[in-house]
């Protein structure tokens, strides 16, 4: 392992304080999303766009802006693969409610701005809630496994591990531009 020279390794600016410093990890934690991504290119009204796969839940995002001034943007899901078998939900955020108090985890967020109004912007958040499962007990082997009969005597009963779950919130910022919109 190679260790960056001296001349490439800048010092932290002075301007900042060193209580920031020491407060900063710990709040900017708490809201900051998992991913962290640049925005979207600006995207056409009318123009559909994937956002986000997620594998998990065998779906896909997709977005796009519409020239109602009511609901200027659009979301949807739609699956990867008829053949896939999801490992995660994804779930209704309006019934679901995601929030940090309640356990959920701000994965990610996208920000897809409008190219026929620049001021207003798409922003989809994704949140993540992971399953509340017992560690599996080791085996006479010692290693945790799972045994088809066991699962299939855990299924009959009712009794199978909760599915980690994945909604998708979205939310528009920035004014109205009812007037930007090509066609009317």
């Amino acid at each position: 392992m190679r260790l960056p020279s001296r001349r490439s390794v800048r010092p932290l600016p002075m301007a900042v304080p060193l209580s920031l410093m020491l407060v900063w990890p710990a709040f900017a934690g708490a809201q900051a999303p998992e991913v962290k991504r640049d925005p979207f290119p600006a995207q056409a009204v009318g123009q559909v766009h994937t956002l986000r796969i997620i594998p998990e839940t065998c779906a896909y995002l997709q977005g796009r802006f519409v020239a109602d001034p009511a609901k200027p943007y659009l979301l949807g899901a739609a699956r990867t693969a008829p053949r896939c078998q999801p490992r995660a939900r994804l779930v209704d955020p309006a019934k679901a409610a995601p929030s940090v108090a309640s356990g959920w985890i701000l994965n990610d967020e996208l920000r897809v701005p409008n190219a026929a109004c620049p001021k207003q912007v798409a922003v989809v958040r994704i949140w993540r809630k992971p399953a509340a499962s017992a560690p599996l007990k080791p085996d006479a082997q010692g290693r945790p496994r799972i045994y088809l009969e066991d699962a299939k005597q855990q299924a009959a009963a009712g009794r199978l591990n909760a599915l980690p779950q994945f909604a998708a919130v979205l939310a528009v910022e920035g004014g109205g531009c009812a007037a930007a919109v090509p066609g009317r």
